[in-house]
């Protein structure tokens, strides 16, 4: 039997830049935040980094590669804004499921993949959240 859906603690909010080393500076010289290195997803096309806050994270997303889906979110917000925001869930497939039955839909092929932490996530559509892009990680 799958566990009961409930949604988890905010993980990050997702900031696309058209220039992850300048805006890594940004936050680490006027902020005075503490930046993990840029790594590179090369499956989800995007370069991150995350500055870690005492309660959430932050991820700068930058776009690696043509089919970047970073390269068209910052078409039509050339500097750069919020993405998406990252929520927790005990089980994601049970998660996925529970969603779907009322009525959200989950983007791609509707199966995790495992994301920037190593951990399966999925997409669901903005339309369905209020305009906004939600992800949702397995935790």
């Amino acid at each position: 039997m799958a566990a009961a859906f409930a949604l988890g603690r905010l993980n990050h909010v997702a900031i696309a830049v058209p220039d992850i080393r300048a805006a890594s500076e940004t936050y680490r010289k006027l902020l005075g935040a503490t930046i993990s290195a840029i790594e590179d997803q090369p499956a989800h096309g995007v370069q991150t980094v995350f500055i870690e806050l005492p309660n959430t994270k932050i991820e700068l997303l930058g776009v690696l590669g043509d089919a970047s889906p970073i390269r068209a979110f910052l078409e039509k917000s050339p500097a750069g804004g919020i993405h998406h925001v990252c929520y927790e869930v005990a089980d994601i497939e049970a998660a996925r499921d529970h969603l779907v039955a009322q009525g959200a839909r989950v983007l791609g092929d509707g199966k995790p993949r495992i994301g920037a932490h190593g951990k399966p996530v999925l997409f669901l559509h903005p339309k369905d959240f209020c305009g906004t892009l939600v992800e949702l990680e397995e935790a």
